[in-house]
């Protein structure tokens, strides 16, 4: 597989995460700077939602209403049509600690990852859940036993997960039942880096993000094969997205440092943009 140089699209970030290719624009979580924002092939920006506790993963429900991860006091959010945001859902029973990234399927269930201990504060890692809120907002553990639950992605026919473990350096895949409960675990995936954000392509690849510097992207199939890659010289690649109006345009969402415990200013993160062969595939 090949791929161009990538190319500048948006800089004067602090900390670029959760992208999602959705109606003509790339949407993300610029974590750090409190915003939600979605930004044009063009490089043309707009702030959709400003939230306290920090934003991390973004979807959309069946009637086309976001929904987007406070991560800090647990909750998910709902944006409404007036741009006013609403609870969708409190998590705080369910996640040890901050919630982190997430996938939201055509039916509009949201599964979404925790940290699962104090990362930032020097706490010990250990295992979490994966969590499952359904369109109305109820929630409730599907996974156990997940090592810092990140990046997902949803197959075409929707009866996939693919959940990337970043503690665990591998990629699991969960079958999907219709009331959204997941089984068959299985490794879909070991890796020689730590998963942050994924994106899927039609061939059946994944594009997976490296955050420790130096990092990059990396395309694996099934079983851990690396098909393609993008090596970064001293900064890091936290999360990826396939867009544009056909699916072939890879966004690449870099920052230097991740840790809000050291203030990052604008200009930490940025969000640059390569063609590739094969298209996007499945959710997000």
């Amino acid at each position: 597989m090949s791929h161009t140089e990538p190319r500048l699209l948006l800089d004067a970030l602090i900390f670029p995460e959760g992208p999602r290719w959705h109606d003509g624009r790339l949407w993300f979580s610029d974590m750090h700077a409190h915003e939600v924002v979605a930004v044009d092939e063009s490089g043309s920006r707009e702030t959709m939602a400003v939230l306290e506790h920090s934003p991390s993963g973004l979807g959309w429900l069946p009637d086309g209403r976001l929904l987007v991860v406070s991560m800090e006091d647990r909750r998910l959010l709902r944006r409404e049509d007036d741009g006013r945001l609403a609870v969708h859902a409190e998590l705080a029973h369910l996640a040890p600690f901050h919630l982190n990234d997430m996938v939201v399927d055509h039916h509009g269930n949201a599964y979404v990852g925790n940290f699962g201990f104090d990362l930032h504060g020097g706490g010990k890692a250990r295992p979490t859940c994966l969590i499952l809120v359904t369109p109305d907002g109820r929630a409730r553990v599907v996974a156990e036993d997940m090592a810092f639950p990140n990046g997902a992605v949803v197959t075409p026919d929707g009866g996939t997960l693919i959940v990337a473990e970043s503690f665990g350096k591998r990629l699991t895949a969960f079958a999907v039942r219709s009331d959204g409960t997941l089984t068959h675990r299985r490794t879909w995936a070991s890796l020689d880096v730590h998963p942050d954000g994924i994106a899927l392509d039609e061939a059946g690849c994944v594009w997976v993000a490296n955050p420790m510097a130096p990092g990059g992207f990396v395309r694996v199939a099934e079983g851990g094969r690396v098909e393609d890659r993008i090596d970064l010289a001293q900064h890091a690649g936290f999360a990826c997205a396939l867009g544009g109006a056909d699916r072939k345009t890879l966004f690449l969402l870099e920052a230097i440092d991740p840790s809000p415990n050291n203030d990052p200013q604008r200009g930490n993160g940025w969000i640059r943009a390569t063609r590739v062969d094969v298209a996007g595939a499945g959710i997000p």
